[in-house]
């Protein structure tokens, strides 16, 4: 008797065990799935969202780095012109040392032939780039929940203490509830929602400036100790990983003291036998112009200075890195679909610009700091 009271008491205890496995489960699911759905609706969100969406094997070139990376890289004119599907997997002022997080994120639903690498940040000190957590937070909290995300926040947030609200960054997105109503935002229940834009963002201000020719600098000048050793540590893992990397430098006004470090840099990623293209010693090649491609006085380019640099680095790529013309393959449709609403749009910044320009209707000038 008393061995057949034991054997419900087991019985029980195993059910009640298996009870707590599914709510705990459950209950993991929905925070994760109301989550994603409240994070705060934007053009990173969307670039992010967006590359989790595209099918599996289907990305030819990842793009990784800060703002550079999605203005000035129109990604539905290289699907449109030279059958290259690229992605950008940028956010603001990306801090260097998510880099090999995030090539860790691509690689789980991608096999890219080739991975660009966008310097700017590389020349930032660090304590600037941590004195605000935006610039961690537009990388942590864009990422789905996994194991990787939680060594990037590891990786990221040296305060131990905080570093739960980016491994549940529900507790700092909970005030956005209201917009759990809104489709967009329901759309993103799994954190995949495709973009149209397909991670590049046009924009039609223009902020005049001039170019700064920095092409004859040869000295070097180390970069800040912390970004030498997210880059080596970079370098490493493309090499052990037997993984093609181009580094860039997107179009600038420059300055003397960085054109000096990306010297150095030149010098140790050459080293590693990859190359690194300073497209700021091609302005006449890539044609750019000054007083009308830029959107905020040399930081960012317009949409017509996206197409002058997306035309020069597709050529540059071409016949370098084995990229297919995968144009007129099947399951390609909206890469197509991309590349027709760009036209449109950029028919139209065509003609926004140039009315700017004529009035003299310039982006508001950066603050100084």
């Amino acid at each position: 008797m008393h061995g057949q009271d034991g054997k419900e008491k087991e019985k029980m205890t195993r059910r009640q065990a298996l009870q707590s496995v599914i709510f705990v489960v459950l209950f993991l699911y929905i925070l994760m799935t109301v989550t994603y759905i409240i994070r705060t609706n934007g053009d990173v969100k969307d670039r992010f969202t967006g590359f989790y969406a595209e099918k599996k094997d289907s990305i030819d070139v990842v793009m990784i780095g800060s703002s550079p990376v999605y203005p000035y890289y129109a990604t539905p004119m290289m699907w449109g012109e030279y059958g290259i599907t690229a992605y950008p997997i940028s956010s603001n002022l990306q801090r260097p040392v998510a880099a090999t997080y995030l090539v860790d994120e691509v690689r789980k639903t991608q096999n890219p032939k080739l991975y660009i690498f966008e310097m700017r940040m590389y020349t930032a000190n660090e304590t600037d780039l941590t004195n605000n957590m935006a610039y961690t937070r537009g990388v942590t909290d864009n990422l789905k929940y996994s194991w990787n995300r939680i060594k990037t926040v590891n990786a990221m947030v040296d305060d131990v203490s905080e570093r739960y609200t980016y491994y549940f960054d529900i507790f700092k997105y909970h005030s956005n509830w209201k917009t759990m109503v809104l489709p967009e935002q329901l759309a993103c229940f799994s954190y995949e929602k495709p973009d149209g834009h397909k991670g590049y963002v046009m924009t039609d201000e223009v902020g005049p400036c001039e170019a700064v020719d920095t092409s004859g600098i040869t000295a070097k000048t180390p970069m800040p100790e912390f970004q030498e050793q997210c880059l080596y540590r970079l370098l490493d893992y493309l090499k052990e990983n037997e993984l093609q990397a181009l580094f860039i430098l997107s179009p600038t006004v420059m300055e003397e003291e960085k054109q000096e470090m990306y010297n150095y840099m030149e010098e140790i990623i050459g080293g590693y036998g990859y190359e690194f293209l300073n497209l700021n010693d091609h302005y006449a090649e890539i044609g750019l112009d000054f007083a009308s491609d830029f959107s905020d006085y040399g930081g960012h380019t317009n949409a017509l200075g996206a197409r002058k640099c997306t035309e020069y680095l597709c050529g540059y790529l071409t016949g370098r890195y084995g990229l297919e013309d995968r144009r007129g393959q099947e399951g390609y449709e909206s890469w197509e679909k991309a590349y027709g609403q760009w036209k449109e749009e950029m028919d139209l910044a065509e003609e926004t610009i140039a009315r700017r320009i004529a009035e003299e209707d310039f982006a508001d000038a950066p603050a100084e700091e």
